[in-house]
């Protein structure tokens, strides 16, 4: 049985004294380990040859037994003049390999624009497997050559990455990129894809002419890598940003507005920071800037709706570090006095369940006309329209009025390292950040502790941060505030990480957590290899902080990535249990290792030895 490879290009304008360079096929026929016999012929008078004159002719055993008839041709000028005779042999090949340096763009985008659709034409259908090579190190004339596959600044005189893996998706063909003929990228490398396809290629013949090979002797098949281990799954928890802020209401903790009837009598106290997050009725009404033009009518409904005692008045505008006395505002529409309370629970909840208020206030008022009024009031409040409030079907629209509302109340980022109506000054390194302790006792049970307890910051106006760096400790009030947080780097998410452990904000751990993986998922192979990221310093510290589910993730982790993992320093700082959990989940697996030894031993024990050793 024989295998009949085609390879076409020129690749040797990859290096820099290029004619004194063999080429990828002779490289590796020359020297890889599985070579039993090679033969060379060499055609140099092209124009006499009786075959094929534009091919240069290889003949090697692999395997053992297994006939490979190579068939190079260097140049593709020889293989369009001598078409006819060209397209014969293609239409034979088994396996093609496509050749090209990453420095002769012209002839790339030739071979690209012109042969490739060639040959597709000869084997009607691109059934063939195909090898698309991509030879040498890129040069730069300004500074050193750069072999980063992904460098853009001499894609102007070579062939980019992308170019090349976007040819190679065209076709269906597997795209390597050597950036020198040596023994690692020509026999570990290009040599596993090409042994991979000469095996396939000879599991198909096999197959076809299994009957009238049934008596002879079968090879050994190789054996079989299986799939590395699933990596554990790190779900987020759903978020409870509305319900810490209605919990918030109900505890009365940190107030800082008392609203009463005309006559005097409270109704309810609430926060000033979560009222004007709501709409620009209650920004006006207590002082603070609206961003951008928000018109006469915010100001109108305020003045109609709501009083604020004169003795607050001029108070209501300033931050609580100033005043600390809660500010007293009058309700002044008398129907929605009665309620009011329940319409804070609205606000806090979300401004999204208009059915559920509707409920609510029929069940407080008993009386339809009164319902209309005050869900008219309401809806210049929170400028929606009054057909969500009465329909009893959830349609297209209402839900896209409830979503606007939402938007509306979820703004809380406005106040964000805003002096506005801040009662805290975070003293963290060189800088002051305010922050508001309404926020802070809702979404943190840690800060809720130390603002209500016998602590020295439960009444301080500025609070030293010690531990944490200003880039951390501005992402964690970040999520308090908006709910999400967006790290750059796998540092600077372990390092908000710690944070959010050291302040028991279980989601925010595991929003942390699900980013480290993400981008360690994202990381090549070769960039794993060249990292300076300690991936067992990055397990230690999951530990150590009670991470469990990503500790157990990265020790998977490693455990898949054992061949790259096991060559590094940092891999002798994992203790004997975590080592032995790492050899038994490795991949591949030591047993599969052990018998591709054995199976590479009975190849080379064959009766035909190769000649080069």
């Amino acid at each position: 049985m024989s295998v009949r490879i085609v390879a076409l290009g020129n690749e040797k304008g990859g290096f820099e004294e290029s004619l004194q360079q063999p080429d990828l096929i002779t490289t590796y026929f020359g020297r890889h380990a599985i070579i039993r016999h090679i033969e060379e012929r060499r055609l140099l008078g092209f124009a006499t040859h009786n075959g094929f004159p534009a091919f240069v002719e290889y003949q090697a055993y692999v395997f053992g037994r297994v006939r490979v008839l190579i068939h190079d041709c260097p140049s593709w000028e020889l293989f369009d003049n001598d078409w006819y005779k060209s397209r014969n042999i293609v239409g034979l090949a088994d396996i093609i390999v496509l050749k090209y340096s990453v420095n002769d763009k012209n002839t790339f985008q030739e071979v690209k624009d012109n042969y490739v659709p060639m040959i597709k034409r000869i084997l009607n259908q691109w059934t063939v497997p195909v090898i698309i090579a991509a030879i040498g190190t890129r040069q730069n004339e300004e500074s050193p050559p750069c072999s980063c596959p992904l460098c853009t600044s001499d894609k102007g005189s070579c062939v980019p990455f992308y170019e090349g893996l976007e040819l190679s998706k065209e076709i269906g063909a597997a795209y390597l990129e050597l950036h020198s003929l040596n023994d690692f990228n020509v026999g570990k490398y290009f040599g596993g894809v090409l042994e991979y396809f000469i095996i396939q290629c000879l599991k198909q013949k096999s197959s076809e002419k299994k009957k009238k090979r049934s008596s002879r002797p079968q090879l050994i098949p190789p054996p079989r890598l299986k799939e590395p281990v699933k990596l554990p799954c790190l779900k987020i928890e759903t978020s409870r940003f509305h319900c810490d802020l209605l919990s918030l209401f109900c505890s009365s903790s940190c107030t800082d507005v008392a609203f009463s009837s005309k006559d005097g009598q409270e109704v309810a106290r609430a926060h000033r920071l979560v009222l004007c997050t709501a709409n620009y009725v209650f920004m006006l009404l207590f002082g603070v800037a609206i961003p951008g033009n928000s018109g006469e009518l915010p100001g109108k409904i305020a003045h109609n709706l709501f009083l604020i005692e004169k003795d607050n008045a001029m108070n209501s505008g300033q931050t609580l570090l100033q005043n600390i006395l809660p500010v007293r505002v009058i309700i002044l529409d008398s129907l929605l006095c009665v309620c009011f309370s329940e319409v804070l629970k609205f606000i806090y909840a979300g401004t999204g369940n208009w059915d559920e208020l509707k409920s609510v206030l029929w069940k407080k008022l008993k009386n339809l006309e009164e319902v209309r009024q005050v869900l008219e009031t309401l809806k210049l409040l929170f400028r929606c329209n009054t057909k969500a409030f009465y329909s009893n079907g959830i349609d297209y629209q209402t839900a896209k009025r409830k979503e606007q509302s939402q938007r509306c109340c979820c703004s809380l980022s406005l106040f964000l390292k805003n002096p506005n109506l801040a009662d805290v000054i975070f003293e963290v390194q060189d800088i002051s950040v305010y922050a508001h302790k309404a926020v802070l006792v809702a979404r943190c049970d840690v800060m809720a502790a130390m603002f209500s307890g016998n602590y020295s910051e439960t009444n301080a106006c500025n609070v030293p941060i010690h531990g944490v760096s200003k880039e951390t400790f501005l992402s964690f009030l970040e999520y308090l505030y908006t709910d999400s947080c967006c790290t750059a780097s796998i540092l600077q998410a372990m390092a908000l990480l710690i944070c959010a452990e050291m302040y028991q904000i279980h989601r925010l751990q595991q929003i942390c957590e699900s980013c480290i993986v993400t981008q360690l998922q994202s990381m090549p192979s070769r960039e794993l290899v060249s990292t300076n990221l300690n991936i067992v310093n990055l397990f230690n510290k999951a530990k150590f902080h009670n991470a469990t589910r990503l500790s157990t993730w990265l020790l998977h982790f490693i455990a898949s990535n054992y061949l790259i993992f096991s060559q590094k320093l940092e891999f002798q700082e994992l203790s004997d249990e975590e080592e032995a959990f790492v050899e038994s989940h490795r991949w591949p697996s030591s047993s599969y290792l052990q018998e591709l030894t054995e199976y590479r031993h009975h190849i080379h024990s064959g009766r035909s030895r190769c000649i080069l050793m």
